[in-house]
């Protein structure tokens, strides 16, 4: 491989190397005085070492070098001889001097003096960097590690422009140049102040990669392949968008699929992916991967002999490279047999419907490996026995012939014993109380080993919200003495508690909320002193305290506790909430005109996890009951506005999730039914409700409410994700002369602050991206809005994360989305929609939960409310918004 890229670090070092030589010995000197005559220079004379002094050391212990120099009183050495040399050669080499002679002082018979003469090499007072940020200067400084007193040698010169220059490179600045001086401290003898002068230049990207002798592979075929070395993109995409689109056309009427995708994947390429997804610097240890990355893919198309016979780096100027990868593609393979050796488990027909290879398949790599080991979406053969216990089973697929093109595969398996689960282990949950994590956990000691429990428990730990999901790591330790496994499961604590607060504007008043929820808390501790750091907590309970104002006028708050395993033996989750809200129209309460509206309200819920269909599948079960006072109230266009109304309701909901990670989901789904019912009072009544006043036909309020809640994730491209949501909602009645209730109704757009508790009049307010605040409700445009009775939501995301650090999980989106709100089923349509696009952000932090921030321009104009729809932007907080 040639490469032209100035490789400073080696260079320097030899130069380096060779300047030392060729001035040790202007350096190192050996003197013999002329004095001393009886020294024969043309025959060494034996003399033994009488003894030996040390000039010019100051932080040096003069015995030290002494030793370090390997001449001893009372040795024999030959003078002239190596032994002198060999002598300042060990000084030398500690590098701590800049000269080292070595002077015989006198001669007494066969007795030779000697004495040692060093000049030290300075030591670093104080470093200083020009032609840095502050911030790189900090970074530098830890990395670089100089201390005071540490030795300015040249090694020490090499190792900080090496680390300086590495540090630049990662960045993109391949050609950073690195001048070390060193200015004598004047108030310190023998000390150096050094100043590090750094030269950036331009950053330094890959202009061009030139693929060569590639004919089955498309140039876009195979700079995807390489995930971390991509070429600069220009974004242009309109210039190239005309010919694409009539080309893609021309191969389509032509009958050219694959022509025509070709076409859409290179443009794709060309004008948005690299610009988007990652930037185009050169690292050589990623370059390296990319290459072998090239090969896999070969491999995986059936070119198994397919090599990179060269490649080149080279300067095009002083802010870009180029790449030329020359490639031998060599033959196409196929599979001509597929044999199995060594299972007695499974049958061979049972392996091969699993490997899903046969006979006269393209030759995959990637897809048999997958097939055999591990594969994230189908079962693999690994999974299958490993499943079953068999941790020590090994698979080794073997060529036993390749002839032409065709390849003969023997497939050899080992087996082994079943293991059984030793010891579960826990390491690093600080807070968390271990009885917490391991009833979550699916691995049991005693059980069969199964690697789809283990990864199945990491899951749930991740889901427990109490770790940070990316550390979390299931440590096997197998004991092939006796078919055991041990299994540790490494954690690291992160925040569940949570501090929130938002402000916002809606109803023509300021609303405020904030809220505290401990997520991992301990009520059996709540009298223990010592527990409160600051809070009992490490439990698992869930206790949350919540209040809400609106206006100078109105008040809401709520306080909740959930206990998710109900005695402690199965996940049983038992919660309670109470909350109230009163809300007045500003009047002195002597005033007669004086009105407000109070609601209290109480729910007992047991929540359950189930095994069937499987145990992802989730059912809670609630009763609530709901009191409304009204007094001289006329919001509502029913009745006196006087009077008491009360809600019993019973709450039926079924829901599976299978996402991967709750904060930023990669993939799985969730799904979610429930239906909340109140008595049909009217029905076991003798009273008739159409000669009832309103005050006396809502006294008892009924309705059937249902609701349905899908949502999808798909990891598209290393982390871009796309999740696809629906919404529906339905309120129905059950008396004809009662009709739907004037309570709980749907009111949908907006940033849906308060979905987060029921305000008011209990409404149920969805929220929708693009339009203001329940402005997509029917009559909102005409001063009548009374909420609707069926709703509709569809949501499209596109995200990609700025950061999965769990203190701060940061990511960007870009949604589409449409819904409308109906009275009832007469004008329902679920095709009629208001639409929507835009981007957002959203910001979790451990201690004030999943913060918002949306832009969306609504599409659609809401009847008699112009300024309803259009460019809005919209705050949420909980995910309020979706």
């Amino acid at each position: 491989m040639t490469k032209t890229i100035r490789l400073p670090h080696i260079a320097l070092s030899c130069c380096l190397m060779l300047l030392l030589l060729a001035s040790l010995p202007a350096k190192a000197q050996i003197r013999i005085g002329d004095d001393l005559s009886q020294i024969d220079y043309d025959f060494p004379t034996d003399y033994e070492v009488a003894g030996i002094t040390v000039v010019g050391t100051k932080f040096v212990d003069p015995n030290m070098l002494s030793m370090l120099s390997g001449l001893r009183v009372g040795e024999v050495i030959k003078v002239p001889g190596d032994d002198f040399s060999m002598a300042i050669r060990k000084i030398w080499d500690q590098g701590m001097f800049e000269d080292v002679a070595i002077n015989a002082t006198n001669i007494i018979g066969n007795k030779i003096f000697l004495e040692i003469v060093v000049k030290e090499r300075p030591r670093v007072s104080k470093f200083s960097f020009n032609g840095v940020k502050k911030s790189e200067a900090d970074d530098l400084r830890n990395k670089i590690n100089l201390s005071r007193g540490d030795i300015a040698t040249n090694h020490l010169e090499t190792k900080t422009r090496r680390i300086i220059e590495d540090y630049y490179a990662d960045k993109g600045y391949l050609n950073t140049e690195v001048d070390i001086k060193q200015v004598a401290d004047t108030t310190r003898e023998n000390y150096v102040d050094l100043i590090i002068d750094v030269n950036k230049g331009h950053k330094v990207k890959i202009g061009k990669i030139n693929i060569i002798g590639n004919e089955n592979l498309s140039d876009v075929q195979i700079l995807s392949a390489m995930k971390e070395t991509k070429q600069k993109g220009v974004f242009n995409p309109l210039d190239p968008l005309g010919p694409m689109v009539v080309n893609t056309v021309a191969d389509v009427l032509t009958l050219k699929p694959l022509r025509a995708i070709n076409n859409v994947e290179e443009y794709f390429y060309e004008n948005y992916r690299p610009r988007i997804f990652k930037s185009s610097k050169f690292l050589e240890s990623n370059y390296c991967d990319d290459k072998q990355h090239i090969i896999e893919k070969y491999n995986a198309k059936g070119y198994r002999d397919a090599i990179i016979v060269s490649d080149s780096v080279y300067p095009i100027d002083d802010r870009n490279i180029g790449i030329d990868l020359v490639i031998d593609e060599g033959n196409r393979y196929h599979y001509r047999s597929i044999d199995w050796t060594g299972n007695t488990k499974y049958s061979t027909e049972t392996l091969n419907g699993i490997l899903g290879i046969k006979p006269g398949d393209v030759y995959n790599k990637e897809l048999l490996n997958s097939n055999l080991t591990y594969s994230e979406t189908t079962l693999d053969v690994s999974s299958l026995y490993m499943d079953d216990g068999y941790l020590f089973f090994r698979v080794d697929p073997v060529e036993v012939q390749v002839e032409n093109d065709s390849i003969d595969l023997e497939i050899r398996l080992n087996e082994g014993k079943q293991a059984r689960i030793g010891n579960v282990t826990l390491k690093g949950n600080t807070k968390t109380n271990d009885h917490v994590v391991i009833r979550e956990m699916y691995t049991r000691p005693g059980q069969l080993f199964s690697r789809s429990d283990v990864t199945r428990s990491v899951r749930e730990l991740a889901n427990l919200g109490f770790f940070n999901q990316e550390s979390i790591n299931p440590q096997i330790y197998p004991n092939y003495a006796n078919n055991t496994v041990d299994i540790e499961y490494e954690v690291e604590e992160a925040s569940a508690d949570q501090v929130s607060f938002s402000a916002g504007w809606g109803y023509n008043m300021l609303i405020l909320q904030a809220g505290l929820s401990f997520n991992n808390f301990s009520m059996r501790n709540i009298f223990n002193k010592e527990a409160w750091r600051p809070i009992p907590g490490g439990d698992g309970q869930k206790l949350s305290l919540q209040v809400s104002t609106y206006g100078t006028r109105s008040i809401y708050y709520s306080a909740s506790f959930t206990e998710p395993w109900l005695g402690g033996r199965k996940p049983n989750s038992l919660s309670a909430s109470i909350f109230q809200s009163y809300y007045s129209n500003g009047y002195s309460r002597d005033d007669e005109l004086f009105g407000s509206f109070r609601v209290t309200g109480m729910t007992l819920g047991l929540g359950q996890r189930l095994k069937w269909p499987d145990d992802y599948f989730t059912l809670y079960q609630g009763v609530s009951y709901m009191r409304y006072r009204l007094k001289n109230y006329s919001a509502f266009s029913f009745g006196t506005g006087n009077g008491y109304y009360n809600m019993i309701s019973y709450n039926f909901t079924v829901g599976r999730s299978s996402i991967s990670q709750p904060l930023y989901p990669r993939s799985g789904s969730e799904v979610q039914l429930s239906l909340e019912i109140t008595p049909p009072v009217s029905i076991f009544s003798n009273k008739d409700y159409s000669t009832l006043s309103e005050d006396e036909r809502y006294r008892w309020i009924e309705m059937h409410k249902w609701k349905f809640k899908a949502a999808w994730y798909s990891e598209l491209y290393e982390k871009l994700v796309l999740m696809t949501r629906v919404r529906f909602g339905y309120m129905g009645y059950y008396n004809e002369d009662i009709g739907p209730t004037p309570f709980h109704r749907f009111y949908l757009g907006g940033d849906g602050l308060s979905a987060s508790g029921m305000i008011f009049d209990s409404r149920e307010i969805i929220g929708m991206r693009g339009y203001k605040n329940e402005s997509v409700t029917p009559g909102y445009g005409n001063n009548s809005m009374t909420g609707g009775n069926i709703f509709s939501k569809y949501t499209m995301e596109l995200r990609y994360p700025l950061s999965l650090n769990p203190t701060a999980t940061i990511y960007a989106m870009g949604f589409l989305e449409a819904g409308n709100c109906w009275l009832g089923f007469d004008s329902f349509n679920p095709f009629d929609v208001y639409r929507s696009a835009g981007v957002g952000i959203r910001i979790y932090l451990p201690m004030f939960g999943l913060l918002g921030f949306d832009w969306g321009y609504g599409f659609d104009q809401v009847p008699g409310a112009s300024d309803a729809s259009g460019s809005q932007f919209h705050f949420s907080i909980g995910g309020s918004i979706d």
